[in-house]
């Protein structure tokens, strides 16, 4: 049950991440994905943060931490959808 309940945590914690960068916060959005650097999605929280930020380099060397590749052609909020997704799938 422990492990089940740090999972739904977790899982909190990042679409809370993804709640502040959809409001615009990227600070916010970042300091959570560094929380849980080495999580995939997480990782992909912090390329997008960076994204939002304007550091597109910092942005890619997240991407490639999580198997993905900045899409320029796709909004930041379209993306930050595909998120939330993949943690309510």
């Amino acid at each position: 049950m422990k492990g089940r309940e740090a999972k739904t945590t977790l899982t909190a914690k990042l679409l809370e991440a993804v709640d502040l960068a959809l409001g615009g916060d990227w600070q916010g959005a970042h300091l959570i994905a560094q929380d849980h650097e080495g999580h995939e999605i997480a990782n992909w929280i912090h390329a997008v943060a960076h994204r939002m930020e304007g550091d597109l380099d910092n942005a890619r060397y997240w991407y490639q931490r999580c198997n993905r590749q900045l899409r320029e052609e796709t909004s930041v909020q379209a993306e930050l959808r595909e998120i939330r997704t993949a943690l309510t799938e």
